[in-house]
């Protein structure tokens, strides 16, 4: 089997949001990718919170001319050869997007090449994974905000999880941090007492406060339960990771943004981190985040999904024996939603991954050039 065709579609998808009462537009941007092979078997990857159409110059221009008559199932092979042709000092950047987004096209070719649904090839570990849905955006107010929670966990979620910080140190010259992270010790605090406490609640700063800000904020919201602090640190500084840890004592997560193996060598080695969220649309796709995955492994860390994207992450999630959470990114699945079928939906806190071959969901072809053919646009949604 050889590859033939290789394709990157940017994409800016108009998204509607409808809860509560709201009636509010936005978008989100994504690189569709698919792989041809000789054989007539079709795989399809996706990448996100990038510049999309900059990842689909890659692909198209870079990643597709050197991929042509490779054999298809020979992922660690393709992904050392992409490696060195975009980023062989370490950059990562756009070309860690663009190599993830064509890994995960390979492993759904995989999948059906063998009869095998991808979280099976990975290790099959589980077949039913733990979601927490994303739900608190930074455009609620805060009654919108404790609302939004009873109404997720109505929906059978037991595990929230909200944004802080505001883009905090984006935004200093504008806004005191303190003035920030004081608002965000009421707005999970409304979180808390609208669900009460057996409700799980995550936070994410998305990586916009310093060391000082975010041991602030954790000391506001000690006496809330929080079971992990998502992104505090800017850059996921190592150092000031593995400190507010200490400090603080606090559970940790980082890395749906890390391009390469070695950063997660060094959040684990210092003790930084309690979760590692490799996120396979982002972090090189299946065939590093199974390397990542059995790194923390060795120092009994388990992996989780951070930065949306479930339907692709719930597979190495149910796949590596230390996989555990999936995030069931509101905004993100009302962009699966368009772009696919075939999309399995979580009960009771929970997701069964399939038993078809490869990914088991399927682009619809239709939606997809029709909102390709719209203009791509700034001041979109974060995924």
């Amino acid at each position: 089997m050889k590859i033939v065709r290789v394709t990157a579609t940017p994409l800016n998808v108009p998204l509607r949001i409808t809860v509560l009462g709201l009636d509010r537009k936005t978008s989100l941007a994504a690189c569709f990718v698919e792989v041809e092979t000789d054989s007539g078997i079709v795989g399809h990857g996706l990448t996100s919170i990038t510049e999309e159409d900059v990842v689909a110059q890659v692909v198209n221009g870079v990643m597709a001319p050197n991929l042509i008559g490779d054999d298809p199932l020979l992922t660690e092979r393709i992904w050392e050869k992409m490696y060195w042709t975009t980023m062989p000092r370490g950059q990562t950047g756009y070309a860690a997007h663009a190599l993830a987004a064509v890994d995960l096209a390979l492993w759904d070719i995989k999948g059906k090449a063998l009869n095998l649904p991808v979280w099976k090839l990975l290790g099959g570990a589980r077949q039913r994974v733990p979601v927490y849905a994303t739900f608190g955006f930074g455009f609620f107010d805060r009654e919108q905000l404790a609302a939004a929670a009873k109404q997720w966990v109505a929906d059978g979620f037991r595990r929230l999880k909200m944004t802080v910080a505001s883009e905090a140190l984006k935004h200093k010259d504008e806004r005191p941090i303190m003035d920030a992270i004081r608002e965000d010790a009421k707005r999970v605090r409304a979180v808390r007492e609208a669900v009460g406490p057996d409700i799980e609640i995550f936070i994410d700063a998305n990586c916009n406060l310093d060391l000082y800000h975010a041991t602030r904020l954790v000391e506001m919201i000690r006496p809330l339960n929080i079971s992990f602090f998502e992104e505090p640190l800017t850059q996921n500084d190592v150092n000031g990771m593995a400190q507010l840890r200490r400090n603080a004592s606090v559970a940790l997560a980082c890395g749906q943004n890390e391009g390469l193996l070695y950063r997660f060598r060094d959040l684990l080695a210092a003790q930084a981190i309690d979760y590692a969220q490799p996120n396979v649309c982002i972090t090189g796709g299946f065939t590093q985040c199974v390397r990542i995955a059995g790194l923390a492994a060795a120092y009994n860390v388990s992996v989780a999904n951070g930065g949306a994207w479930s339907y692709h992450n719930m597979h190495l999630q149910a796949g590596v024996a230390n996989g555990s959470l999936v995030e069931h990114h509101y905004l993100a699945v009302e962009l699966y939603k368009q772009l696919y079928t075939g999309l399995v939906m979580p009960a009771d806190g929970f997701l069964t991954l399939p038993d078809r071959p490869g990914l088991g969901f399927e682009p619809n072809h239709d939606a997809i050039r029709e909102i390709a053919r719209l203009p791509l646009s700034a001041g979109r949604a974060k995924g």
